[in-house]
Formats: C-alpha cells, sequence, structure tokens
C-alpha cells in the first residue's frame, strides 16, 4: 500500500480506539496484555523493519505488527514507506501530527511509530549456542542505562544480553529508544533467574567476570596480558587471573548498590576498571562498555 499522499487513509481522530491501544503500549500492563511494545523514531522503526524483512525471508517469527506514520516524516525517509510496502502482514497507516502524539511516548515524537512483537527468548537456546560474550544485567533500573549497555553490547559484538528479575522492563519505550535500534539487533532475555543464568552459561563453559570496584583483577592488566599474548608472549596467566580471549559473561549491577554479595559469589572473578582520577566510580553504563569492549577486542585478536 502506498502511504504517502492517501488522505483517505490518514488517521485523524485521538480518540480512536486504534490509537488508545498504541498508546497503552507505554505501559506494562499494556504490553503484558498485548504481548507487543512500541518502536519510536526513523531510526528503530528502521531496524525493526530490516529485521522484520530479515525474518521473513528466513521463515523466522514476525516483528512488526503495525506502522503510523506521518506524510512528512515519510517525506524525509522514504526508504521507511519502502521497507513497510515489502513487509508482509504489517498494518500500515498515515496520522496526523496530533494522532502520533497521542500515540508516542514522546512529548515531540520523530513522526513514526511501530508496533512490534516482543519476541520469546529463551536462557537454554542462548546458551546452547556456546556464546563467545554475553552481558548479564542484575537489577539495573534506570532506563537509559539499560540501554547504554544493550547499544554498547550490539556494538561490541557480543551474542546477548541477559537482564535478570528486578532490572528495568527494557521494552518501556525510554528504555527502547535508548538502545537506538540495537534491541533489534541481539538476543535479549529478560526477567531471568540470577542462579539459574550463570548456571547456564558456566555449563557451556564460559568465565563469569563481576564488573566491581573493589574486584582483585584489573581491567587494563588484563588487556596487558592480552597484548603480551598477541605479541607471541608464551607466560601463562597469572595464577586466579581470567583471560580475556575465553568465552566471557560480564555482570553488571545495580546503580546505587552495586552487585550484593550472593551476586559477586556467583562469579568466577572479580574484575575492577581502575579509576586514574578522583572520581567516585563510573556510571554502569560506561564500565559496562570498557569491559565488553576489552573482552571483544581480545577476541577478536585471540
Amino acid at each position: 500500500m502506498n502511504l504517502a499522499g492517501d488522505n483517505e487513509l490518514t488517521m485523524t481522530n485521538v480518540r480512536a480506539e486504534k490509537v488508545r491501544e498504541v498508546a497503552r503500549l507505554a505501559t506494562r500492563t499494556g504490553r503484558a496484555r498485548s504481548g507487543e511494545f512500541l518502536a519510536e523514531g526513523p531510526q528503530a522503526v528502521r531496524e525493526a523493519l530490516r529485521l522484520h524483512l530479515e525474518n521473513a525471508e528466513h521463515g523466522r517469527a514476525e516483528v512488526v505488527r503495525a506502522v503510523y506514520a506521518t506524510e512528512d516524516c515519510l517525506d524525509k525517509h522514504p526508504e521507511l514507506e519502502v521497507m513497510s510496502n515489502k513487509a508482509e502482514r504489517v498494518h500500515t497507516r498515515l496520522v496526523n501530527q496530533e494522532v502520533l502524539a497521542a500515540m508516542a511516548d514522546t512529548v515531540t515524537p520523530q513522526g513514526i511509530v511501530a508496533v512490534c512483537v516482543i519476541p520469546e527468548t529463551s536462557l537454554q537456546d542462548v546458551a546452547a549456542t556456546k556464546p563467545r560474550l554475553v552481558a548479564v544485567l542484575t537489577r539495573v533500573q534506570d532506563p537509559g542505562n539499560a540501554g547504554t549497555i544493550i547499544r554498547a553490547a550490539d556494538a561490541a559484538g557480543a551474542d546477548a544480553v541477559v537482564l535478570t528479575s528486578g532490572s528495568v522492563d527494557i521494552y518501556n519505550p525510554k528504555a527502547v529508544r535508548s538502545t537506538v535500534g540495537s534491541i533489534f539487533h541481539l538476543p535479549i532475555i529478560t526477567n531471568a533467574d540470577f542462579g539459574a543464568t550463570m548456571a547456564a552459561f558456566k555449563g557451556q563453559g564460559s568465565t563469569i567476570l563481576a564488573a566491581d570496584g573493589y574486584g582483585a583483577a584489573d581491567l587494563d592488566a588484563l588487556q596487558d596480558a592480552s597484548a603480551a599474548r598477541r605479541g607471541g608472549s608464551t607466560e601463562p596467566a597469572p595464577e586466579g587471573q581470567p583471560v580475556l580471549e575465553d568465552p566471557t559473561v560480564w555482570v553488571f549491577g545495580n546503580e546505587g548498590q552495586g552487585l550484593d554479595e550472593t551476586e559477586l559469589a556467583g562469579a568466577d572473578h572479580r574484575v575492577a576498571v581502575p579509576l586514574y582520577g578522583i572520581a567516585e566510580s563510573l556510571n554502569v553504563g560506561t564500565a559496562a562498555t570498557m569491559c565488553l569492549y576489552a573482552s571483544a577486542r581480545a577476541q577478536r585478536r585471540g
């Protein structure tokens, strides 16, 4: 269906039931009842449609149920209309700015939203792939931090992200926006049990590293050791120290409290990111980015 310029199909009633249905996806209850979430803005919708088309080509699960866009947005991003037209079983409609504002979570929406399916991803299926790099978020509660870590994991080439119970709902609109489309790039497991998560990945041979400011292992020293091995050093890793080239699961804790004793005990090693200035600590998103990239670089060059 050609969206742009089709005024007869333009939704203009902000009180329509369909508008209310989409708006309810901003709430946890609405998402739980429908099994859907809202992706807002050209970048997120582009990545959702890209994955939808890729999945359709390979007979995998659908990603997008509906797309609602203003004519101005499609004029600026004509590829989104092309992708929407190609996507089978996706309901597509033009809307005016008032309707889009009623649907979206943001005060100033970016002209397009997509209703997406919350994927069913199991811990066992991800662990069975014997992933090289995984990020586990335990009790991370800020949507921006969670989104930043998912984006960093995606950029570092991680195989999956796991959020344990007590963490933020990653499918709330603010968290989805903060991933800038990365939520559609790698498997994400939500509401996972911490103990079961550790057992699943240890059972596949992964080393569990806890990001801990008081850890005995130093991230810089681990990177230096990795660089030395790449340079031909035959020195074995210091006893009791992790090897960044190994399959690794990084565990990142709550913004204010960090990792509790049970979570620290579930790790094989505690690794500190060194602080050279006088800052008390690093934001969890920043620390996670440094840790994930340290492992990614070692694994890629190992």
